[in-house]
């Protein structure tokens, strides 16, 4: 049997890529392609137009994605990150202070079991906008900052969205399967939502699983699992089993790229599926409180 031969990013001959420029066909990592509505391109084929013949006669002019200079680079992991810092000042003033939150905002988000089993199910998704102190809130949003803005500018807008939101459901499932009478709060689980993203990501572009994405993940579930820390790992492993899943969705389970090409039917159907199998397994398991 013939072994591949592996290719390097001729802009960064030390990195082995997968991936290859639609146009001109050299080879191209994920730092040098910018994503396009067919296919990836290398810098140097990444702006400007190309004149084509049409199919009908003539000729027409085709308008190659290119990035704005005046676009705002990340914008919603930057609007997630003030929103998180706003509900956190909110709740701080309700509270005992700012290292302190609480108040009646607080207990209207926060996830509890009990009180989903009687109707609240919104706390599946507020919960991931609260946190308990300060220090709490810093290195999520931190992390949220370094891993997010990086898999967003990958992914897309609409798909980063989609996937924060359903890898913090798929957390607060996690949460609630472990532990559903403590009450859990965070953005934890979307943000290992995001890590489960690049792995797949870096997956895709290297061919190996032991790139930086990994690392991550095993440190910080080593952190989630070592005794006398009040961390809730179900909500850790919930949100990063809902970001590959979904991340796979837009890959078309190896079949595309995840990050380029637009979201498709199987992109979408991934994300209500996770969504709906998160909530359904919340349910499964706080239905004995109703």
């Amino acid at each position: 049997m013939s072994i591949p031969e592996v290719r390097y990013c001729y802009r960064h001959p030390d990195r082995p890529t997968g991936l290859s420029c639609s146009e001109c066909g050299r080879p191209i990592c994920t730092d040098c392609m910018t994503p396009a509505p067919v296919g990836i391109r290398c810098p140097e084929h990444a702006g400007g137009r190309k004149r084509t013949a049409s199919p009908l006669g003539g000729r027409r002019s085709i308008v190659r994605v290119q990035r704005r200079a005046d676009a705002t680079p990340a914008l919603v992991t930057r609007i997630l990150i003030a929103v998180n810092v706003g509900v956190y000042l909110v709740t701080a003033v309700q509270g005992a202070g700012l290292n302190n939150p609480g108040g009646s905002l607080y207990a209207k988000m926060v996830l509890f079991g009990p009180w989903v089993g009687q109707g609240d199910w919104w706390r599946l998704v507020t919960a991931m906008f609260l946190h308990g102190f300060i220090l709490h809130i810093a290195f999520n949003m931190l992390a949220l900052w370094w891993i997010g803005a990086p898999v967003e500018e990958y992914l897309g807008r609409a798909r980063f969205a989609g996937l924060y939101f359903v890898s913090g459901l798929a957390g607060s499932a996690g949460a609630l399967l472990q532990s559903p009478t403590t009450p859990v709060v965070g953005a934890s689980g979307a943000i290992f939502g995001i890590l489960g993203a690049m792995l797949i990501l870096e997956w895709q572009a290297t061919g190996r699983l032991t790139g930086n994405a990994m690392t991550w993940i095993v440190i910080n579930l080593v952190i989630s699992f070592l005794p006398g820390t009040d961390i809730s790992w179900g909500g850790h492993v919930g949100g990063l089993v809902g970001g590959i899943l979904v991340t796979l969705a837009f890959a078309r389970w190896g079949r595309g790229h995840a990050a380029y090409g637009r979201l498709g039917l199987g992109g979408a159907l991934g994300l209500v599926v996770v969504a709906v199998a998160s909530v359904a397994l919340a349910y499964w398991k706080v239905r004995g409180y109703a």
